[in-house]
């Protein structure tokens, strides 16, 4: 019984490796056509009583804000064009801040938020944080630089039911996210961390102060020129 659960389980886990392997390769080339994310918001609406229309379209690389773009990396994270999808520097300025207790940081790069809204469900479970890690690992591995941007900015939440770089513009200042401005741009990045909380159009202080302290970054990163050879940054894991 025992050498037959293991068998079973091996092909399980074979299936499974094999299948996302697949999928991970299909949307290298395919938009996502929505996220679990979206699902969560979607059922969510339901038990709360108050059904949402979810807002998201589809907009490829070149029809989107180069500063919306270098924008999101100087807030959420300024080592993507050199990482294979872990800042471990900053996992461990997270778990030095949480062990000294108080609110809790994350410490999420580009490509684990990307990995987890796409594929995973929220929570901090061991279970999840291992897929999520077994997915990021894909997407660095079989998508480019500029793909594992271009999905993120067209699935991450930017309010109550709006996802995407195009519903956002289009929600908070009337615009298509080619359009966006680069101050415009870093509102939309500094309520990243806390999308359904603070306002890109009605920003707080707060929000007003991390904007300005983006457009800072944005500027000493090289503003555009950035996004230059974003996949020809990186050193092979073995070399660093």
């Amino acid at each position: 019984m025992l050498r037959l659960f293991f068998r079973r389980f091996t092909k399980a886990l074979l299936w499974f490796a094999g299948g996302s392997v697949l999928l991970v390769l299909v949307f290298r080339f395919v938009p996502p056509p929505g996220t679990t994310l979206m699902v969560e918001r979607k059922i969510e609406s339901w038990f709360d009583g108050e059904p949402i229309d979810l807002q998201r379209s589809w907009q490829p690389w070149e029809n989107i804000s180069d500063d919306l773009k270098v924008a999101v990396m100087a807030g959420e994270d300024q080592k993507f064009p050199e990482h294979w999808g872990f800042d471990f520097d900053a996992i461990q300025a997270a778990l030095a801040h949480n062990g000294r207790g108080g609110s809790i940081r994350g410490a999420s790069t580009l490509s684990q938020q990307v990995s987890k809204n796409l594929f995973l469900w929220s929570g901090r479970s061991w279970l999840r944080k291992g897929l999520e890690a077994w997915f990021t690992g894909l997407i660095e591995v079989f998508w480019p630089k500029q793909r594992i941007l271009e999905v993120y900015l067209n699935s991450v939440e930017w309010d109550e039911g709006v996802f995407g770089a195009e519903a956002a513009a289009r929600h908070h200042f009337g615009i298509g996210a080619r359009s966006l401005s680069r101050q415009q741009a870093s509102l939309l990045a500094a309520v990243l961390p806390n999308p359904r909380v603070w306002s890109a159009s009605h920003p707080s202080p707060y929000v007003l102060r991390r904007a300005g302290w983006i457009r800072q970054q944005m500027s000493q990163l090289g503003g555009s020129s950035y996004l230059l050879g974003l996949d020809d940054s990186r050193r092979s894991p073995w070399a660093q």
